[in-house]
């Protein structure tokens, strides 16, 4: 069973940075696809980013491109999303998920994942 705990979720005003972290169980054990999502209130969760384990490729949503970088530290089990120009719209609880296996190519839907963390809250203000 993979167990995932995100943290690093605070309140920034906009055009400031963010890093979340998601702590993964198995992390350099297994081969993983590791997404993140978001959820404002009203809205369905949404793809973010997500990165593959083994061949560190990543893939981004259009709306965070070139502006959110995802990475791993295997040493430290640790998915690390960076977040930059952050906007008011960036706001939401972001979630952490792992699947075993490929990323597929692609940002991967949130029906794939079969774990997933509590979340961490990151508000943006203008």
């Amino acid at each position: 069973q993979v167990q995932l705990m995100e943290s690093g979720g605070d309140s920034v005003q906009a055009g400031g940075s963010l890093r979340l972290s998601c702590r993964v169980s198995e992390l350099n054990s297994r081969r993983l696809c590791m997404g993140w999502f978001r959820q404002s209130l009203g809205k369905e969760r949404e793809g973010v980013a997500s990165i593959s384990t083994t061949f560190n490729t990543t893939y981004y949503a259009n709306n965070v491109q070139g502006r959110f970088t995802i990475s791993q530290d295997q040493r430290k089990n640790t998915i690390y999303p960076q977040m930059d120009s952050l906007k008011p719209e960036d706001t939401a609880m972001y979630y952490c998920a792992a699947e075993s296996g490929s990323c597929y190519g692609r940002l991967r839907s949130q029906h794939e994942y079969t774990h997933w963390g509590q979340g961490t809250q990151v508000t943006v203000s203008s």
